[in-house]
């Protein structure tokens, strides 16, 4: 049995996210998940909450509650979200649980064993006021750029220009708000990534695969100007996995964390032992995804991420693994997006411009994004939601092609026949043709799907849709039954059975729809149309069914307008 390693990109805990966030990981990895199982292969499909760093303090802070606290309650908020989006983790982890300390700790101390671990004395900002040092996002002042005043010490978000906290205007702490700083020494540890540069070179070098951005991105950072650098990978900070070499303290790191760009990605390894312990199974359970030594060989690993994302997983994380010197696996594929937009700009978090996940979820159901954004998910370029297109979506793929066919068919066999699926007749050469040409759509889709391209999996998914449309209109079973029923029951047998497959092949797309559909069809049977014409007589002659609800209810001109309105501006 094939075995194939799913993570998607981990959520930051700071708040619900929004469409753009889901499209870019978590749902064409569920995708590639689900569809996997429906071929038969053993997936383990892993996401966490990325719970550490600057952003969730200052979040708690601003909720007013413990760090810890907050962070507890917004994983249940971002778990219950991403089930109701039908997202098909196999363990939805917590990057600050202890299985991820401990591996963390770990790793930190094989790199500081083989040598790709070096203590560096800096200048760093500290707050009086606060008692703590900052970390540059935890400074703000006025741009020296532009002149706006609410520039970040690493970055203006107004004009973009890298910066450093020293450059900032009348700088204050984004915490008290207090301009009593100074510039103080203190040590961090730097991960030597430059020493694994020729090595993560002819690594991306072998992946001739990957798709062009995730590549394009990697080299740049590894080319580029100085090349890769050594990073930092503490911080001082309250709240983060704390400093040690392995199970030792660590002498001058007392009171400070990893970075949590350093113990994110470790999460995977360490959410997947979270699903073995929840499980109460042995190491050898996880080990057998993660280590090469323990069976992990034979495993394809595959990560889901937006391009923001790439180079900590095409580089640092890679050097993580490479410069423990243990045989962890390695990633084959990294399949990486380019941006969604909103409506003429950029979703905004801060700005609460655009659709949220649970907003989304609150005015459709889940089906109905999941299709408009796998359908145009921003592989080669950025892609831009618009109600207009979404609307139109929604309406013609979902309403009018797919559910228009299940309705029609069942209700006509229903008033004409019975609620089953009726005898006589046999199928002629339409039927032979269709089945071929559905027999070529199916195997295409299957490579698409196999090949991770998620809008052409779509183009084709729908174009198998329309087939079956296609072949009802042409022999018209309504004007076949005055003259022929038994031909017109061979037909309407035909469409009964494709709506199971329908059912089948759309289910990766559209879960609470496919599952709806089979209920109505009064079927568990999920078997892959491998064979298009067997699948064709799965639903035997006499075989009962209910005429399902209406599977999608068209957006109106009212709705979609109300809706424009309502997520131009600043969320409540």
């Amino acid at each position: 049995m094939t075995r194939i390693l799913i993570t998607s990109a981990i959520p930051y805990i700071n708040g619900i996210k929004h469409l753009g966030n889901l499209v870019g990981s978590q749902l064409p990895a569920d995708l590639y998940a689900r569809y996997n199982r429906a071929r038969g292969a053993e997936v383990m499909f892993i996401c966490a909450t990325d719970e550490h760093g600057t952003p969730a303090e200052l979040a708690a802070a601003k909720a007013g509650k413990p760090v810890a606290e907050f962070c507890a309650e917004m994983y249940e908020v971002q778990a219950d979200i991403a089930n109701r989006f039908g997202l098909s983790f196999d363990h939805f982890g917590r990057s600050s649980s202890p299985q991820n300390r401990k591996l963390t700790q770990h790793f930190a101390g094989r790199l500081k064993a083989e040598g790709y671990i070096e203590e560096v004395s800096e200048k760093q900002v500290y707050s009086n006021a606060d008692g703590r040092f900052l970390p540059d996002r935890y400074i703000e002042g006025t741009c020296p750029n532009c002149g706006y005043d609410s520039a970040r010490g690493d970055q203006c978000e107004n004009c973009t220009k890298q910066l450093d906290p020293t450059d900032l205007i009348e700088p204050r702490s984004a915490i008290s708000g207090s301009t009593d700083l100074e510039v103080r020494e203190t040590k961090h540890l730097y991960l030597r990534q430059s020493k694994l540069k020729d090595q993560l070179d002819a690594w991306i070098n072998s992946k001739t695969d990957w798709p062009v951005l995730t590549t394009s991105i990697a080299k740049k950072w590894l080319h580029d100007g100085d090349g890769l650098r050594d990073r930092g990978i503490t911080r001082d900070l309250n709240w983060g996995v704390p400093v040690k070499d392995g199970e030792k303290d660590w002498p001058g790191m007392e009171g400070k964390v990893f970075y949590v760009w350093f113990d994110a990605p470790i999460e995977y390894i360490a959410a997947t032992k979270e699903w073995a312990d929840a499980r109460g199974l042995d190491d050898g359970a996880w080990e057998s995804w993660w280590r090469t030594d323990k069976g992990a060989d034979d495993v394809r690993y595959v990560q889901f991420m937006g391009k923001d994302n790439v180079p900590f997983h095409t580089l640092s994380f890679p050097a993580t693994i490479m410069g423990s010197g243990e045989p962890w696996k390695l990633v084959d594929y990294i399949k990486s997006f380019n941006y969604l937009n909103y409506d003429g700009g950029q979703f905004s978090t801060s700005k609460g411009r655009g659709v949220f996940m649970d907003q989304a979820l609150d005015i459709l159901p889940a089906d109905y994004w999941r299709w408009w954004l796998l359908s145009h998910a921003p592989e080669t370029s950025d892609s831009e939601f618009t109600w207009e297109n979404f609307q139109a979506s929604v309406n013609k793929d979902l309403a009018d092609v797919l559910g228009n066919f299940v309705s029609r068919v069942t209700k006509f066999c229903n008033s004409k026949f019975s609620p089953a699926v009726p005898e006589g007749g046999a199928y002629g050469e339409r039927e032979q043709a269709l089945i071929a040409d559905l027999t070529t759509k199916i195997r295409a889709y299957e490579g698409h799907m196999a090949a991770m391209d998620v809008r052409k999996s779509a183009a084709e998914l729908r174009s198998i849709w329309v087939a079956g449309n296609e072949y009802l209109q042409e022999v018209a079973p309504w004007s076949t039954f005055k003259e022929n029923p038994e031909q017109a029951a061979a037909q309407i047998r035909l469409a009964l059975n494709l709506i199971r497959v329908y059912a089948v092949l759309s289910a990766p797309f559209i879960p609470t729809a496919s599952a709806q559909i089979l209920s109505g069809m009064n079927t568990l049977d999920m078997s892959w149309p491998d064979d298009i014409e067997a699948a064709l007589g799965a639903l035997p002659v006499g075989h009962e069914f209910t005429v399902p609800e209406v599977l999608f209810a068209k957006i109106t001109d009212d709705q979609r307008e109300e809706w424009a309105e309502k997520f131009s501006g600043v969320r409540d």
